[in-house]
């Protein structure tokens, strides 16, 4: 694993990356490049990754290296792919809207993952019903973000006006740093931060995001189109490992949650907790999640952060995940 933590290291290693990718144009592809958060949400990668899956998988394709790398949110990953830095993405399908509303060039080829994360308050903080956070300070991911949309649109829905709660953007260790410290009043983060917030007794859930927006897509697994077009065989592949993965998971719970700690250094029972106790699920079928996508570019349009909504089309080519199944 090499982190990236910057969007300026991101796009100052693009020349060493274009070197290193084993392919250009339509050359024979070796080395897959791969994007990723550590949260519980995106477990399938780190399954596959960890398991030998990915080099294993694509190994009759071509593929001899495997490299992933790690970001604290989407929005400088997505930044990374638009220079070209990663093949596929395991990402959230918010952040992936406002890429390509950029000119990403890439289309969600399977989902990952739906709801799964946690409206926290600090336990010295009363709360009784969303008026309560008006003058309250609550860190979450930054603006273009799931957190950040369905925080801002749910807010609004029940007459708060998001101007009147201070919404810090900040990745998943600033926070949950952030509400210990009492330097934040809540956080909005998924899974497994508000398990970890809970052991260590800094904060409480008041809503999951599913309360907060119903069945709401959340996790997708994105490809570039140059991949799509130029190694088309290689994304089916790496839409049957994923699902492999996803399903590899839900039937093996206790080993799932020991890859993930091994490979993030978290504490396994906390993650096993935070399987237990997340409103979302797993899944890798995108037809599950075509409607909320298409809906967060509504969300997004009415919050400016895009400048029109986009189409199912525009986002997904079901076409992989069609294949992989048959």
């Amino acid at each position: 694993m090499r982190p990236i933590t910057a969007t300026l290291l991101a796009v100052a290693l693009v020349t060493v990356f274009a070197l290193t990718a084993g392919c250009t144009g339509t050359d024979e592809m070796t080395h897959l490049r791969i994007g990723y958060q550590p949260s519980t949400h995106q477990i399938a990668h780190i399954t596959a990754m960890e398991k030998g899956w990915w080099q294993e998988d694509l190994a009759p394709l071509g593929i001899t290296k495997v490299t992933d790398y790690q970001f604290g949110t989407g929005a400088p990953e997505m930044q990374a792919m638009l220079a070209g830095d990663l093949d596929i993405a395991y990402v959230g399908s918010a952040p992936f809207i406002s890429a390509l509303a950029s000119g990403l060039d890439a289309k969600i080829v399977a989902a990952v993952q739906t709801q799964g994360s946690d409206l926290m308050l600090r336990d010295s903080i009363p709360y009784e019903s969303p008026k309560d956070l008006v003058g309250k300070k609550i860190a979450t991911f930054p603006p273009g973000t799931i957190q950040d949309t369905i925080l801002r649109t749910w807010l609004d829905e029940n007459g708060v006006d998001p101007a009147t709660v201070t919404i810090v953007p900040m990745d998943p260790g600033a926070a949950t740093t952030a509400i210990a410290a009492g330097q934040v009043d809540g956080v909005f983060l998924p899974h497994p931060s508000p398990a970890i917030i809970a052991a260590e007794g800094n904060g409480r859930t008041i809503a999951q995001s599913g309360e907060m927006m119903k069945d709401h897509a959340c996790c997708v697994l994105v490809a570039s189109g140059t991949l799509i077009r130029e190694h088309p065989k290689i994304v089916e592949q790496i839409v049957r490992t994923h699902i492999k993965a996803t399903e590899y998971n839900f039937d093996h719970q206790d080993e799932a949650a020991s890859i993930y700690a091994q490979k993030t250094g978290q504490n396994v029972e906390i993650v096993k907790a935070s399987f237990r106790d997340w409103d979302g699920t797993w899944t890798a079928d995108p037809q599950v999640i075509t409607r909320s996508v298409v809906e967060y570019t509504e969300l997004q349009y009415k919050l400016s952060y895009i400048k029109k909504p986009l189409t199912e089309d525009d986002l997904f080519d079901l076409s992989f995940y069609e294949k992989a199944r048959a």
